[in-house]
């Protein structure tokens, strides 16, 4: 079984959704996220650029949804996206990822095998 994210090869979140968060996430409040990244959408929330508008596609995300996707700013991503957690990948369906691949004809994860340990007889 592969230890890789799915959503390396997904991306289809970072290109559905629109990715808004309270304005102190930015660098220049104190958080991680580039405020050249950035567009405000009221006086207490920022959005992602690319992501304020329909079709939807976060100006972080490198490659091509459903195929091989990274975010260029992984380690100062908003909280949004640091709780956005693929379906299964805490042990169960997460509806919203499911949506967002469906939108780019992705099959839906499926839930991983589980490996059982057998007890040791004595």
């Amino acid at each position: 079984m592969s230890d890789a994210s799915p959503c390396l090869s997904c991306g289809a979140c970072c290109s559905y959704f629109r990715v808004s968060f309270f304005w102190g996430e930015c660098a220049s409040s104190g958080g991680t996220v580039p405020d050249d990244l950035v567009v405000q959408i009221n006086p207490s929330r920022v959005a992602m650029i690319g992501t304020d508008q329909k079709p939807a596609r976060c100006c972080s995300l490198e490659g091509e949804v459903g195929s091989g996707t990274r975010c260029s700013i992984y380690e100062q991503r908003s909280s949004v996206c640091r709780d956005f957690e693929s379906s299964w990948s805490q042990g169960e369906v997460n509806v919203d990822c499911d949506a967002a691949r469906a939108a780019f004809g992705l099959a839906p994860l499926e839930q991983p095998p589980y490996e059982f340990e057998l007890p040791i007889s004595a």
